[in-house]
């Protein structure tokens, strides 16, 4: 992998250099990760002229942790606890070092440490890196896809072990602890982010945080969680009914966003423009006369973070390319009543490659649990 981060630093360095940066400082932890292989809780990564290094205010741990492993081709610089900010450290090394002009994440830099960076490099001028890595970070190697492709594979063990389980009478928070517990013991770092489970009048609520509500008989019962596998994240959301026979209205309205969800899964193709894959599921439910209610957003890109670009919305520019690992995940909340959220992680793929690549495969069935 050390070839890996070598190449990605050194694409970054044409790009800076191109607008007349002699070096670049990467604050934002993700971004830290993808070019450095590691990123421990306050490093920042100095692309310069001669050798990368990679400040840290402590000895990052030794091995794969859930920080990552830092590229031991980068130099180590692990600095006095006195000497606080590494993004201050870092201008000041490449102040030092003679560069007049260093490209910085104004998106990520704080005003405070802004200043704090002209005031220890006064002559040195800061340009904005903008979004340089996250777009850079939007394809993924095969490497990525694989470690996505086990996130994936924990994220399904977990959901199907608690399928197995009584539900009826636990409330939501247990259950989300639970399968948070569960995507460790199956190898994950952690959950890729909090997991929602919301029961009855809650279910199909995009990111509802779980309450003492108890799961009941005839409930909707929707679940999203993910792991976190050596950094990278994905995505789960399922709705079952609980304890009988589905509804006629439950029946209905799962059916609807299946079809949606199918739609916007349908759509994922190199070349397909963000905004069309989001219409695909949207004008579904919106015939249907749920327009008005629905999220801002039909997916978006997974990867370092849970919420990456690109962005599957209205109004988003921009055209999907193979290998981008995205989410689909149209929904409905019916208030009072509950709702229903479908929700995949696919990785584009071109059609002679088999079409998309659906990593989360729980069923899809509406089950009666």
């Amino acid at each position: 992998m050390s070839e890996v981060y070598g190449i990605r630093r050194a694409r970054l360095r044409d790009r800076f250099a191109a607008t007349g940066s002699a070096a670049a400082l990467i604050s934002r932890p993700a971004n830290v990760r993808y070019l450095a292989g590691g990123a421990p809780p306050g490093a920042v990564l100095l692309l310069g002229q001669g050798e990368d290094v990679l400040l840290c205010p402590r000895v990052p741990f030794g091995g794969d942790t859930a920080d990552g492993r830092p590229d031991e081709y980068l130099r180590l610089a692990v600095l006095p606890t006195s000497a606080g900010d590494a993004a201050v450290a870092a201008a000041e090394m490449a102040r030092t070092d003679g560069v007049e002009s260093l490209a910085v994440e104004e998106h990520h830099l704080t005003v405070a440490r802004h200043r704090a960076i002209g005031s220890v490099a006064p002559r040195l001028r800061l340009a904005d890196l903008g979004l340089t890595v996250e777009q850079q970070r939007i394809v993924k190697d095969e490497d990525e896809i694989a470690c996505l492709r086990i996130a994936a594979e924990i994220t399904d063990q977990a959901l199907g072990e608690l399928l197995e389980s009584i539900l009826v009478g636990r409330t939501e928070r247990h259950l989300a602890l639970e399968l948070e517990r569960r995507l460790v013991d199956h190898g994950a770092d952690g959950p890729a982010f909090a997991t929602s489970v919301a029961t009855g009048p809650n279910a199909g609520r995009a990111g509802h945080r779980p309450g003492d509500r108890r799961v009941e008989e005839g409930d909707f019962l929707s679940v999203c969680l993910g792991a976190n596998y050596r950094g990278y994240r994905c995505e789960i959301g399922r709705t079952f009914v609980i304890g009988t026979s589905p509804a006629d209205w439950q029946i209905e309205l799962y059916d609807l966003v299946f079809a949606a969800q199918r739609a916007g899964r349908e759509a994922l193709v190199p070349g397909a423009a963000y905004r069309d894959v989001d219409h695909a599921a949207r004008q579904i439910l919106d015939a249907a006369g749920h327009g008005e209610d629905l999220a801002p957003r039909t997916g978006h890109g997974v990867g370092l973070e849970i919420d990456e670009d690109p962005q599957l919305a209205p109004a988003a520019m921009g055209k999907l390319d193979a290998c981008v690992p995205v989410t689909v995940e149209p929904g409905v909340h019916l208030p009072g009543r509950g709702g229903v959220r479908i929700d995949d992680t696919l990785v584009v793929r071109q059609e002679a490659d088999g079409g998309p690549e659906l990593l989360t495969i729980t069923t899809k069935e509406l089950l009666a649990l």
